[in-house]
């Protein structure tokens, strides 16, 4: 015949091996606390379940499991828990329920079970399973039967030290996140602005192909989902990036360089349109009638080969029929040489190089295919040229030049006056102040 011990730590229920390694590990710890050495066994509670909160993960905790501990620290009148001894608390069902926030009492013992399994809190059941204590004649405890909540301060530092490797996870997960957000949003853009510009020729059908391949890289990833996960999110992100990237620039090298409104050009708030550069007054910029003799050769015949076209000498003609040589426009506007993949030439390099100028300013093609229809491609490339010469005084080149695109629709525009101006802030600065 076996007997039953009723008086027996785990009552009338059943046990299982965990429980016992938790309660023999627990009097390991207590031994060697006895021996002495730094460690005291004792915490701050409310510290550790506010670690234990984060670290709940780790010790396969919910949220509400963490409030049934929350109440059960409640009863004890300490700060500090001495996992040197027993804690014992001993409240009722009732009482427990109320500060667990009015928890029924299935799930109450769910939850306990829950953090005995753990192995934070073990039970010290009475012969009757009643929790309650006995005390002396001076009314010291003598002996209580309840939750022993020193498991929970004996685990302090490995709750500390998983509370840290939470932090850290969650750390890395919010910096892939943001890595997540910034590939998604950065290939979308490329390949809108592809697809609107038409670049790359014969790779326009590629385009199509890489929005369909980030589709499945844009869906919303989980709440709690792994950092490994994440992590293959974003290198697949990387790797199509570099894809639509290599596309691209591709695309921009056969001179099909492009942007959009929406994406380059700043916002245009100044309500005086008109620099003070281009537009100091009527009379000071009042268009020329004569050739610039200075510029242009004796016996040189000024001739127009249609809007944007080439005339004779290297000279391009303007919409008021006003000669700009090639190397006065040099001279004028050094900067845009700087920007030539070979050098300039000739006209040709100018619109070429112009482009690539247009591209770099954040001006849309947009921008740049009313000001060709309104002045001519390389009357237009001749502004380019000026605005980069001047482009740490404007604002917004892209709406700057569709102010001087309004002028010119209404036959308002000269461009002598703006590099006669250009020329003169040139000499003035290579003089120096007086």
């Amino acid at each position: 015949m076996t007997e039953r011990f009723a008086t027996t730590p785990f009552g009338g229920a059943r046990i299982s091996a965990a429980q016992f390694r938790h309660r023999e590990a627990v009097d390991r710890r207590r031994a060697e606390l006895n021996e002495g050495g730094n460690d005291t066994g004792r915490t701050e509670k409310w510290q550790l379940i506010r670690a234990l909160t984060e670290a709940r993960a780790a010790f396969g905790l919910s949220d509400r499991t963490i409030v049934v501990l929350d109440a059960l620290l409640s009863f004890h009148p300490e700060r500090e828990l001495d996992g040197s001894q027993p804690v014992i608390v001993f409240p009722s069902n009732a009482e427990l329920s109320l500060r667990s926030r009015g928890m029924a009492d299935a799930t109450l013992r769910r939850h306990l079970a829950a953090l005995v399994e753990a192995g934070l809190i073990l039970r010290r059941d009475s012969p009757n399973g009643k929790r309650y204590c006995r005390r002396d004649g001076y009314g010291e405890v003598e002996s209580a039967f309840g939750f022993d909540l020193s498991p929970l301060a004996l685990a302090a530092p490995a709750i500390h030290e998983a509370a840290e490797a939470a932090r850290a996870h969650e750390r890395l997960c919010r910096r892939l996140r943001g890595e997540i957000t910034i590939h998604q949003r950065d290939v979308a853009k490329i390949i809108e602005a592809g697809r609107e510009e038409g670049a790359g020729g014969q790779l326009g059908s590629q385009w199509e192909r890489f929005a369909m391949d980030l589709m499945p890289l844009c869906r919303r990833l989980g709440r709690n989902v792994s950092s490994h996960v994440l992590e293959e999110r974003r290198d697949a992100l990387v790797r199509l990036r570099a894809e639509v990237e290599t596309a691209y620039l591709n695309a921009l090298d056969n001179q099909n360089m492009s942007g959009t409104d929406a994406g380059f050009e700043r916002q245009y708030q100044n309500s005086n349109i008109d620099h003070p550069f281009e537009y100091r007054s009527e009379k000071e910029l009042k268009p020329k009638t004569e050739p610039d003799h200075e510029h242009l050769p004796d016996g040189e015949v000024w001739r127009e080969e249609g809007a944007g076209g080439l005339s004779e000498a290297g000279w391009a003609p303007e919409t008021k029929s006003q000669p700009v040589p090639l190397d006065y426009l040099l001279k004028t506007c050094p900067t845009l040489a700087s920007y030539a993949r070979d050098g300039i030439g000739d006209w040709g390099d100018v619109l070429a190089t112009a482009q690539l100028v247009r591209s770099m300013l954040g001006i849309s093609p947009d921008a740049w295919n009313k000001a060709c229809a309104a002045m001519g491609k390389l009357t237009a490339a001749v502004v380019i040229a000026a605005i980069l010469e001047r482009s740490e005084a404007i604002r917004s080149p892209g709406g700057y030049l569709r102010a001087l695109t309004e002028r010119a629709e209404s036959g308002r525009f000269s461009l002598l006056p703006m590099l006669t101006a250009l020329e003169r802030a040139g000499e003035k600065a290579a003089v120096g102040p007086d």
